[in-house]
């Protein structure tokens, strides 16, 4: 028993006391707090509780950070006036109040103890169930610390497991972040995009694995070695870098290195002006591949020139790096709706660059499908700015993927998308993206084998995005894959603990699996609310909880009526009040609910498929029967 102040730390029992009072905290809050208590006034640092917590699993150290806020709340204790952890910048954390050891304490009465409460928590791509969420799942992605990310962290981390490490492909390649050395440190814009643009120029090469962006920028800012990169990426080769830009002038310095023993095998250094970027950009990934090919590809294809027909404005290059960075970044609205001003600048400044209309086509189809602008008009607007990016360079994988939305979320154009589609994949062969967008097309066509294959290659470019791992737990569902659904769902929440929807998806497979109790306890730790109130609906009608579910399902009508149409259709499915569904369905058709291609697969709906309304309805979605 460790004694601080008015607090008890029993360790045998995985208990925390104030007083007589037992204080509910999270199963890995605890061991953050119990390792600190048992090591203190030593400074202990992040990839010390990492190794001693986490020792074969990859966790993201910004949890840390999270557990420590959970902490400090629990405590009462304030991080400007630290009494028990004091944190140390950059460094790590120290406990500073006096620890004694009690061995003698008395021991309390094990029948008045409560449990903790796990509190729920706070997702994905091409997987959205209504229009209007489609901003939470993708834009909105909540980073902020939460309680909630050490109760759900808890269920799924406390024991220690064996690492699901990606396997290691010897054509493979990792781009991470380009450090920004500038003198004022404020080109982070600039130096993400040097980094993504490399992404997409070696995602061209047939035969080569490229990681994902998202995966790639978890190591950004960390000084991590480059062979547990590597390993936790499953690629054989890492390129790095940095960008010091002052004024016009740009020094981008570029190195090529074996991730298994650290080998360098190319580095140059490019002192430019800020006008020969888009050469500067051509030249690291043409050396690359050419570093490679010997090795690696066996063959002698190069990268087709990316450098514009025509002398791009720098300014408008400028104000599409900020765009871009702002929408990759994506924590709210207003990082959106900046998005859209700075692509706006771009087009302004040089109407003939193609990518600032690619862009903002994409940011425009986020918006339609979240609700932040007029439908119709937002899709329109959003196909004419990827026709006008095509017609201005008809080798941009990301206006074909922007123009494959458009005429998947809203025009329903099944033929014209997937030829949209082939076209991104010839492009850009090994991106995360367009496997993650074929494999939604395959689901919505109702060939959910081919959907799985399709999103795994994703996977595999994108192994640290936990979004990834969710989209495929979710797809898995749907194709009765229930154990590799679990897996996927909990490696995502390994990933990120706040990962919406994931505990939504494992109470979906333990209803399929007949364990609605069960699937009760899970729901209850989701905190999205149209999904809570959806799986809560169906999930006490299995229990034959009727007053219960009638309850929520009032209350999701009142809610969310006019965003969340197909999801109320889904309960009087399940509920076998197949009249109302119907009516429903029909609502969400005229309201253009972005779950309506998932009405082929969606196992809810198995019990209307003999319906002539439901032939009739997939013949107004263009899907074959």
């Amino acid at each position: 028993m460790k004694c601080f102040q008015s607090f008890r730390l029993d360790t045998a029992d995985q208990c925390l006391w104030r007083g007589q009072e037992r204080v509910s905290i999270p199963p890995k809050a605890f061991d953050i707090l119990r390792y600190l208590v048992e090591n203190p006034v030593r400074l202990v640092t992040q990839d010390e509780v990492l190794e001693k917590l986490w020792p074969e699993t990859y966790v993201n150290p910004e949890a840390i950070r999270k557990y420590i806020l959970d902490i400090r709340k629990i405590l009462g204790d304030r991080p400007d006036k630290p009494e028990f952890i004091e944190t140390v910048t950059k460094r790590g954390y120290r406990f500073i109040a006096p620890v004694t050891d009690d061995s003698a304490t008395r021991e309390f009465d094990s029948a008045t103890q409560e449990e903790p409460t796990l509190a729920p928590l706070k997702f994905t791509e091409w997987r959205q169930r209504s229009r209007t969420h489609y901003f939470q799942m993708i834009v909105i992605i909540p980073i902020l610390a939460v309680v909630a990310v050490a109760a759900t962290a808890g269920h799924f981390w406390f024991t220690p497991k064996k690492a699901t490490l990606p396997p290691l492909t010897a054509n493979s390649i990792a781009v991470l972040p380009f450090a920004d050395v500038s003198p004022g440190k404020d080109q982070e814009y600039f130096s993400d995009g040097l980094s993504e643009q490399l992404i997409h120029e070696l995602a061209k090469v047939s035969g080569l694995k490229v990681v994902g962006r998202s995966s790639a920028f978890e190591f950004k800012g960390k000084n991590e070695d480059l062979r547990n990169v590597g390993r936790k990426l499953g690629v054989a080769h890492v390129l790095e870098g940095s960008v010091r830009r002052e004024g016009n002038h740009v020094r981008i310095t570029a190195q090529l290195v074996k991730a298994e023993d650290g080998f360098q095998l190319w580095s140059q250094t490019y002192d430019r002006e800020i006008n020969d970027i888009f050469a500067v950009q051509d030249e690291i990934a043409r050396a690359a591949t050419v570093a490679l090919q010997p090795k690696l590809l066996g063959s002698s294809q190069t990268i087709a020139s990316t450098v514009p027909l025509h002398n791009v404005n720098p300014e408008a290059y400028q104000a599409y790096l900020q765009a871009n960075y702002l929408w990759g970044r994506g924590t709210g609205e207003g990082d959106v709706a900046k998005a859209l001003a700075y692509a706006d600048q771009a087009i302004r400044l040089d109407e003939k660059y193609a990518p600032a209309w690619a862009l903002r086509a994409s940011v425009l189809n986020a918006m339609a499908e979240s609700g932040l602008t007029d439908v119709t008009d937002g899709f329109r607007n959003a196909r004419d700015d990827a026709e006008r990016s095509i017609a201005l360079d008809a080798t941009s994988a990301s206006a074909y993927l922007a123009l494959a939305r458009t005429q998947i979320y809203h025009d329903w154009d099944w033929d014209t998308a997937n030829t949209c589609l082939e076209k991104a994949a010839m492009l850009e062969p090994g991106s995360a993206e367009v496997f993650r967008a074929r494999s939604y097309l395959a689901r919505a066509l109702g060939n959910l084998d081919d959907a799985v294959k399709l999103y795994e290659q994703g996977v595999a470019l994108d192994p640290l995005r936990a979004n990834s791992h969710l989209g495929l737990g979710y797809l898995l569902y749907m194709a009765g894959q229930y154990k590799e659904g679990k897996t996927s769902l909990e490696k995502a929440l390994d990933l990120n603990p706040q990962a919406a929807f994931a505990h939504a998806d494992l109470s979906k497979i333990l209803l399929a699996e007949g364990k609605p109790q069960q699937a009760l306890s899970e729901i209850e730790k989701e905190t999205n609310d149209w999904e809570k109130l959806t799986d809560q609906a169906m999930i006490y009608h299995a229990l034959g909880r009727e007053q219960d579910s009638n309850a929520v399902l009032a209350e999701l009508v009142a809610k969310h009526r006019n965003d969340s149409a197909y999801q109320i259709a889904e309960v009087y499915a399940f509920r076998s009040e197949s009249d109302k569904s119907f009516e429903w369905l029909e609502r969400a058709y005229k309201q253009r609910d972005a779950g309506l291609p998932d009405i082929k697969v969606d196992p809810v709906f198995s019990s209307l498929r003999r319906d002539g309304r439901y032939t009739a309805l997939l013949k107004q979605l263009r899907l074959p029967r």
